[in-house]
């Protein structure tokens, strides 16, 4: 089979790489001429971890390949993927289908013969049959299929998310779209991954309503590991209390700064304006978001808190700045507000990523970047541990004091114990624990 996906960006790029795993050939696409020539030499333009091995393998056995010319690629495709942009439009949050109904025309104009066009980027319900609209304008003649295929990556565990999925979403009721779909997606059927078709909107619904709820779940922690804070109790304990019920799962119950990255925020908030539109407003979902952003604003208090009230003229060093660990993407990242924060306080940032930094320094000014975790906390008043990398999990504690002008560590991901850091001196603060029975 033959497909292209249109977007070398996270979704394409990744779903491109995995399907021609499979042994497909895919073609992927993308207008910016200086990122497909990055790609074609081996420089990716996001951290995924395996992912470059896999475009390497794959591009040497002559099943992928990158270009910017669109109607080469998609006129001999059996099936062409939407995996574009659908970033929150300035002003109302609804997402942005500009770059989708762009591609839309572009795959129209192109297509020959029957041709199965996919929508992979996440898009409110109804936007595939917009495309099928836009499609029948620019070709009456088309001879096509508009589907739905949400995708499920996570960010650091994608390549793994593609090739194991929990499930494949496909919303069509074409016969044909089906089968084509089925071919496409066979290895998986093969270990028994669960193919749900459904209709259109059903499938686009149910992307929304997945990340939407579990956005919730990360601000229902949040939430009581406040309330853990106040009454003595063990945020962490409580989460495996209730996370053992099986009814509720474990997953996505780790109190924290807030949620971040190019999914939970624009999804969550697109799916409130959408339901706003409908007349059927989501009032959880609405404070869900809510929520979220008070609380990756409140953490800078907390940082000032922990350093007696003010930071003005003193050195924070914080460790991570992404949205999570295992990428370099900054999008929506608590660290964003949290630095910002506590600049306005008067703090001086200096600050380590592992990946994160080239980004971040886009984003944020006056940050001094350092080489290293123990660099970034040199001199440093107080110690911030935003994102939970793995090296920063195991620090020398002896080595961090003597560093520090002053002994303060405040873990927003709690990757440390509060009976050990006890005896360290130093001043530990973290998100719902204390040290009470």
């Amino acid at each position: 089979m033959r497909i292209a996906m249109i977007g070398t960006g996270y979704v394409g790029l990744v779903s491109g790489a995995c399907f021609s795993e499979f042994g497909v050939d895919v073609i992927c696409v993308d207008k910016d001429a200086a990122k497909i020539e990055k790609i074609k030499d081996g420089i990716m333009p996001i951290f995924e971890p395996g992912l470059e091995d896999l475009v390497s393998k794959n591009v040497k056995a002559g099943r992928l390949s990158f270009t910017t010319e669109l109607p080469a690629a998609v006129q001999n495709a059996d099936a062409v993927f939407i995996a574009v942009g659908t970033p929150s439009r300035r002003g109302d949050g609804h997402a942005d289908l500009s770059y989708v109904y762009g591609a839309a025309e572009e795959i129209a104009m192109a297509m020959q013969g029957h041709t199965v066009i996919v929508t992979k980027s996440t898009v409110p319900v109804g936007t595939g049959r917009e495309v099928e609209k836009i499609i029948e304008k620019v070709r009456p003649d088309a001879d096509c299929d508009v589907v739905s295929n949400p995708e499920f990556l996570r960010e650091g565990s994608a390549i793994e998310d593609f090739m194991r999925p929990d499930r494949v979403v496909i919303g069509t009721k074409s016969e044909r779209a089906q089968e084509v779909m089925r071919l496409l997606y066979r290895p998986l059927h093969l270990i028994e991954t669960p193919i749900l078709f459904t209709s259109r909107q059903t499938a686009e619904m149910i992307k929304y309503a997945a990340n939407t709820f579990l956005a919730t779940k990360i601000t229902f922690i949040n939430e009581i590991s406040d309330l853990c804070e106040v009454l003595d109790a063990d945020v962490q304990e409580v989460a495996k209390g209730i996370g053992l019920d099986g009814r509720i799962g474990s997953k996505f119950l780790h109190a924290g700064p807030g949620y971040g990255g190019s999914c939970f925020p624009k999804d969550t908030l697109a799916l409130v304006r959408t339901a706003a539109q409908a007349g059927s407003p989501l009032r959880i979902v609405e404070t869900v978001v809510d929520v979220n952003e008070k609380r990756k604003q409140k953490m800078a208090e907390r940082v000032i808190a922990a350093c007696g009230g003010s930071v003005v003229g003193k050195v924070i060093g914080v460790l991570g700045v992404t949205f999570k660990p295992n990428t370099d993407d900054m999008r929506d990242s608590p660290s964003l507000d949290i630095i910002r924060g506590l600049q306005k306080a008067g703090a001086k940032i200096q600050a380590y990523d592992p990946e994160g930094m080239r980004e971040a320094a886009t984003m944020l000014d006056d940050v001094n970047w350092c080489k290293g975790a123990y660099d970034a906390i040199k001199g440093a008043e107080a110690m911030v541990i935003i994102t939970e990398w793995n090296e920063f999990r195991g620090l020398d504690m002896k080595r961090v004091k003597d560093l520090m002008a002053t002994p303060v560590l405040v873990d927003l991901r709690n990757i440390y114990n509060p009976e050990d850091m006890a005896g360290s001196g130093i001043k530990y603060s973290c998100i719902g624990r204390t040290l009470n029975d």
